[in-house]
């Protein structure tokens, strides 16, 4: 099973969480700072890393940059709910996802497991198989395989739970999808989460989509009903 490193200062938030993850089958690293953590991770690479954003000696985002240099690790950021500025320079740096504190140990979990689905290796997947499962909806342009995503040719960076819903809605453009059927796209097993969050992901998809196209408004809202993206 994948090496996963924690990182937080907090040593409850290292005890609770390793149990959780230890229960799913994962070995844990642990570290109480991102000085640490680099210095572990030449010794003992992990498969995935799970950053606190304020740490003492250094914080998350330094320690993402300082990974970035050499790495694609997988990262998952916990942040506070005051942090959304950091959340946006941490996507731009490359951190994949994104959980705010508090947050229940079974969401920490799917969501781990959806980062680690998408960085695995798509071994013997030939070219014309991974083209075939390029979305293409107008400007839209979406690579599961690679994770990317553009509109009008501009790269836009998502999370893997924001990158989901987008493909559920583009996948079916004029088809409306439900907060639960959106819930069930980004979440496994369906893990409950309230409509409020479903809520909050469509705001940022937007959010980073107006950044691109101040004119992009294929996201439509159907109040009472859910969401679908424009035909």
């Amino acid at each position: 099973m994948p090496t996963i490193a924690l990182v937080d200062d907090d040593r409850n938030i290292l005890t609770s969480v390793s149990i959780a993850l230890e229960a799913e089958g994962y070995r844990i690293t642990t570290y109480t700072d991102g000085a640490s953590a680099l210095d572990g991770f030449k010794t003992t690479p992990p498969d995935l890393a799970i950053l606190d954003i304020k740490m003492p000696r250094m914080d998350g985002m330094e320690t993402l940059r300082r990974l970035r240099q050499k790495s694609d690790l997988p990262v998952i950021f916990l942040t506070s709910k005051d942090e959304e500025i950091d959340e946006l320079f941490g996507l731009k740096m490359g951190a994949d996802d994104f959980i705010r504190k508090p947050f229940s140990q079974r969401l920490l979990v799917e969501r781990v497991k959806a980062v680690l689905r998408r960085a695995a290796p798509k071994d013997g997947a030939t070219p014309k198989e991974a083209d075939s499962k390029v979305l293409e909806r107008g400007q839209l342009r979406m690579d599961p395989e690679r994770h990317t995503c553009t509109w009008k040719n501009e790269p836009v960076t998502l999370t893997v739970t924001e990158f989901l819903i987008l493909q559920a809605l583009a996948g079916r453009p004029g088809v409306v999808k439900s907060r639960n059927a959106l819930m069930d796209a980004a979440y496994d097993d369906q893990v409950y989460v309230d409509d409020r969050t479903i809520d909050s992901h469509i705001k940022r998809l937007r959010k980073k989509f107006k950044a691109s196209d101040g004119e992009f408004d294929m996201i439509e809202t159907l109040y009472g009903v859910g969401y679908r993206f424009k035909e």
